[in-house]
């Protein structure tokens, strides 16, 4: 495989442990999934060597999960529980702790000023997301049945999200801790990371493989096929 030739969301669906490797240099594997590796490396000014050496050697290690081989079912039961129930516990207990830490910390300068409110965007924007997956667009995949604007919609909002965790960004200094910082504001950006990847991996997963209909006799395309 010429890895620098290949889409980022590919190569975090094929290679075990990959999505690793670009949350460490910052490339966007889920609303960027579609830029090949030598672009996004181009973009972001890198050298390409030590990330292709970390991608060649997690080649030798087989994929955990072939989510690309497993029924849409058994993805989609995978999803609602793994992304759709986590986000929901995730979001309410990192607002809280934002809350706290711009009440207590206010007056310095490397407040996340902001946060909560953002982090409950997310989350409203998040919920509504997750319930027209849930109520309208999973069930269809369910039967085989492949909905042009419904999927077109998702990506759209998909893209929202990466938007949403750009900012994310900027409010907390791409989640890096400030020297000093206490329990709760660690606890706090620990969970801002792990709640980043998570809603990276959730998008992947579903630009990727979930919304990309097998084949034209494999399921029924209600819209145009492209």
């Amino acid at each position: 495989m010429q890895l620098l030739t290949q889409p980022l969301g590919k190569l975090a669906t094929q290679i075990s442990g990959a999505t690793r490797v670009f949350h460490q240099y910052k490339l966007d594997f889920c609303c960027g999934g579609q830029q090949s590796l030598a672009e996004a490396v181009q973009k972001r000014g890198l050298e390409s060597a030590p990330i292709l050496a970390a991608l060649e050697q997690l080649q030798q290690k087989p994929l955990a999960k072939d989510w690309r081989q497993a029924p849409e079912n058994e993805l989609i039961d995978f999803i609602l529980q793994r992304y759709h129930e986590k986000h929901r516990l995730q979001l309410p207990e990192l607002i809280r702790l934002a809350r706290r830490v711009e009440h207590v910390h206010g007056d310095s300068a490397d407040c996340p000023h902001g946060l909560a409110e953002h982090l409950d965007a997310i989350l409203q924007e998040l919920e509504s997301h997750m319930q027209k997956e849930e109520q309208i667009l999973f069930p269809m995949l369910r039967q085989g049945v492949y909905p042009a604007e419904p999927i077109h919609v998702m990506q759209q909002e998909h893209l929202q999200h990466g938007d949403e965790l750009e900012k994310l960004d900027q409010l907390t200094d791409s989640i890096t801790l400030p020297v000093g910082a206490c329990n709760t504001w660690t606890a706090l950006y620990l969970g801002l990371r792990e709640l980043k990847e998570d809603l990276m991996e959730h998008i992947l997963l579903e630009n990727e493989i979930l919304f990309v209909q097998p084949s034209h006799g494999d399921g029924i395309c209600c819209g145009s096929c492209q």
